[in-house]
């Protein structure tokens, strides 16, 4: 499910770019059989074409299907 409508920006070269989060959940049973549920939140980027569909159709609550590589990445404020 998308938690928030998808955000749109032009990179300089002039290709689109949407960007939104997306909830994902699995159903489980606990060690004592409590039935629990775990939800993920991922960032999704999505560039030209895509981009403009997302743009178009995609709004917050919806149900979506996302298929493609997938990259983590992680930021270290200089700070710490």
């Amino acid at each position: 499910f998308l938690g928030q409508d998808p955000t749109s920006r032009l990179l300089p070269s002039g290709q689109p770019v949407v960007s939104f989060t997306m909830a994902t959940s699995r159903r489980f049973k606990d060690a004592e059989g409590n039935k629990q549920t775990k939800t993920e939140w991922h960032n999704i980027v999505c560039f030209s074409g895509l981009a403009e569909i997302a743009s178009k159709y995609l709004v917050k609550g919806k149900k979506v299907l996302v298929t493609g590589r997938i990259q983590t990445r992680t930021y270290d404020h200089k700070d710490h």
